[in-house]
């Protein structure tokens, strides 16, 4: 999650699952071990998870999401091209006028300027991300982000009112 520093508290164990959950990497991205790491925690947390692989061209992104349906999709990055390639996709799926509702994430790797990359959060969310993970904060805040997912108040929230303040905290 855009996150100023990480946080040393632990994630919440909640089982928070029955969403199916499409996981894929910007198109530019050839690393799956970030992808199967997603997935395995997915499931544990009791979701239904379809992970699309690396090196997804944008198309393809936009038809899995037509045929599959999933509840959010997950968007991850290592190779330090997250900002770029996540821009454009977002763009893509926000003009999709029966996609432009579906929660999407993206998180990791956002650039190549190490600690400065968390300025690529404020960016991604104001582009249609409803949520933004830097690697250096963790997986404790997209744990969180998921508990939250799940609760009926932020369900109902307007598509474009991303789940977070600047403080990196679920509003």
């Amino acid at each position: 999650m855009y996150s100023p520093a990480p946080t040393g508290d632990a994630p919440p164990d909640v089982r928070c699952g029955g969403q199916r959950v499409l996981v894929s990497s910007v198109s530019s991205d050839s690393h799956t071990w970030n992808l199967v790491f997603l997935q395995l925690m997915l499931e544990e947390l009791g979701h239904e998870v379809i992970n699309i692989g690396s090196c997804v061209p944008d198309d393809l992104l936009i038809e899995e999401c037509r045929r599959t349906n999933p509840d959010m999709v997950v968007i991850s990055s290592v190779n330090g091209h997250g900002h770029l390639d996540g821009r454009r996709l977002i763009g893509r799926l926000r003009a999709e006028p029966d996609l432009s509702g579906l929660p999407v994430v993206i998180g990791g790797k956002l650039g190549t300027r190490g600690a400065e990359n968390r300025m690529y959060g404020p960016e991604l969310l104001a582009a249609g991300f409803d949520a933004v993970f830097e690697d250096t904060a963790g997986v404790a805040p997209f744990r969180r982000y998921l508990a939250q997912a799940g609760r009926p108040a932020l369900d109902r929230a307007p598509r474009g009112t991303p789940a977070l303040v600047a403080s990196g905290e679920i509003a």
